[in-house]
């Protein structure tokens, strides 16, 4: 890692990854699939993973991220973001107004 840092130089093989459809879990057996019924995962080689983690290790007391993104962090997902909207939409019906 300190090379790369000191050098600057990124190996181009770290800047690629490939695509893979997974097939996302709804009732697909009763209908001809569309591209919506799929979503892509992206496949990096292990070394830029390996070298992401070390980053992540090294810098992550100068790095933050805002308090409304709920995804991509530990211990938070989909469930924490819908009670942040219910919790804001439910203020604004208690107060007899719309969100903007």
């Amino acid at each position: 890692m300190s090379a790369i840092l000191s050098t600057r130089y990124f190996p181009d093989d770290f800047k690629f990854s490939y695509i893979v459809p997974i097939l996302k879990p709804e009732d697909y057996y009763s209908k001809p699939l569309k591209c919506h019924d799929f979503r892509g995962i992206a496949i990096s080689p292990i070394l830029s993973k390996v070298f992401e983690y070390c980053l992540l290790d090294k810098f992550n007391c100068f790095l933050e991220t805002s308090d409304t993104q709920f995804g991509f962090k530990k211990g938070l997902g989909c469930n924490h973001a819908i009670f942040n909207v219910r919790t804001i939409v439910e203020s604004f019906v208690r107060k007899g107004s719309t969100p903007p």
